[in-house]
């Protein structure tokens, strides 16, 4: 029986941000994975937040670590409107040695165990674990509320994949009433879904617990010196073995558009997927909708004038096609095309840019031309340059992928210059 008053208000969600994300190369030197920037002018990790406010959950606690500076200062101004006399809160957690003083946070589990003084004082009956590094938009409420209605001991996001593409996951298999009976780490030959013979079910790093219980398992966990002190790795199997674990299907509780099907899921931990994903927001009718007034994506509100679009002559026209444009930018007698273009960007005249994702306060000298490219916050490319025409010269001088998309950084620039 569904319960009178919102389950989420009953929850905290605690996220996961302290990794580093190193399949991003460059982009991550600066800054965790959950810090990057996305879509123009939100960050990885507000995905995962929104869906926590979103969902109804007003406890959240953010756990960071490596080369944090960015992700605190984007959580401090974009995070702090909780109202602490309406029992709601937001708590970053940066490792600080609570435990010991030689220790940081081990695994996501040990995150976890080294704040359960802090969880204990907040009072939540639920605990909802999240990865705070990928891109989606998901109702937790549905699933807290599967948890709660089944009585399991811990329940586990699962999206479901094709067998083919499953063995770089976690894979749960379960039963035909979806509990879990084995789980398997990167499976070479992923077990299927039942029913389903050419799907197999892929951990999302999501866990719903009830905290005391949880506590339990932290414990128990912290006093086995062979535990790596990890979620994925320890904490779930042993409780897959030894209690009664539960699939949620993330199709059930996805937050789509309008009549759309798609249960819209990314992982942009390489060069080429954090691309792929940025582009695809200049579709007409993008996977991902961020136009949606029910489900918005919540981040730092950056004061910015509008987007310019200045010169109307012949080969210097500032025009952008199929494009997202941000605030601050101004596109000076150049065209854009099918590109991203994040806070504050400069375009001056004379430059062609197409397939471009490129984030914050980037400025691009005159006569540029660049195609397949991600260009780092802050920038400057000099006039005159051309990348995404000669693929040894590119390789030589940028990060090239396999896909040929080229990483563009300062320190990049400056060797070339």
């Amino acid at each position: 029986m569904r319960q009178s008053a919102p389950i989420g208000r009953q929850a905290m969600a605690f996220v996961l941000a302290g990794g580093r994300g190193s399949r991003l190369l460059e982009l991550t030197d600066r800054r965790a994975k959950p810090a990057v920037y996305f879509g123009g002018k939100m960050r990885i990790i507000d995905f995962a937040l929104s869906n926590a406010l979103n969902s109804g959950i007003r406890r959240i606690g953010v756990a960071t670590q490596y080369k944090a500076h960015s992700l605190i200062g984007h959580l401090t101004r974009g995070w702090n409107f909780f109202r602490a006399s309406g029992n709601e809160f937001f708590d970053i957690m940066p490792a600080s040695q609570r435990v010991s003083e030689d220790q940081w946070y081990a695994g996501t589990a040990d995150a976890v165990y080294q704040n359960i003084d802090i969880i204990s004082d907040r009072a939540p009956k639920y605990m909802v674990i999240l990865a705070g590094d990928h891109i989606y938009k998901m109702d937790y409420e549905i699933m807290l509320q599967q948890h709660a209605d089944r009585g399991a001991d811990v329940t586990v996001g699962c999206l479901e994949v094709p067998r083919e593409e499953a063995s770089g996951f976690g894979v749960m298999h379960v039963d035909e009433k979806n509990r879990i009976i084995d789980f398997v780490e990167k499976p070479k030959n992923p077990p299927p879904m039942p029913g389903k013979p050419d799907m197999a079910l892929a951990s999302m790093g999501i866990y719903v617990f009830e905290t005391n219980f949880l506590f339990d398992q932290l414990k128990r966990d912290a006093a086995d010196e062979s535990s790596s002190r990890d979620f994925g790795k320890d904490i779930i199997p042993h409780l897959v073995r030894n209690g009664y674990a539960l699939a949620h299907h993330f199709s059930d509780s996805c937050v789509r558009s309008a009549g759309d099907e798609r249960a819209y899921w990314r992982d942009v931990g390489t060069v080429d997927a954090y691309w792929e994903a940025n582009i695809d927001l200049t579709d007409i009718v993008p996977d991902l909708d961020l136009f949606d007034k029910d489900w918005p994506i919540w981040t730092e509100g950056a004061v910015t004038p509008p987007a310019k679009f200045v010169h109307d002559e012949d080969a210097r026209r500032g025009v952008a096609i199929s494009s997202v444009v941000s605030g601050g930018c101004i596109i000076s007698g150049a065209r854009v095309k099918r590109s991203l273009l994040s806070t504050g960007v400069r375009v001056n005249s004379y430059c062609e840019v197409e397939n471009a994702v490129i984030l914050p306060y980037v400025e691009i000298g005159r006569s540029t031309r660049l195609r397949n490219v991600v260009i780092d916050r802050g920038v400057k490319i000099p006039g005159g340059l051309v990348v995404g025409e000669d693929d040894e010269l590119d390789a030589k001088r940028f990060r090239r992928t396999e896909k040929g998309v080229c990483l563009i950084t300062q320190a990049m620039i400056d060797q070339i210059a």
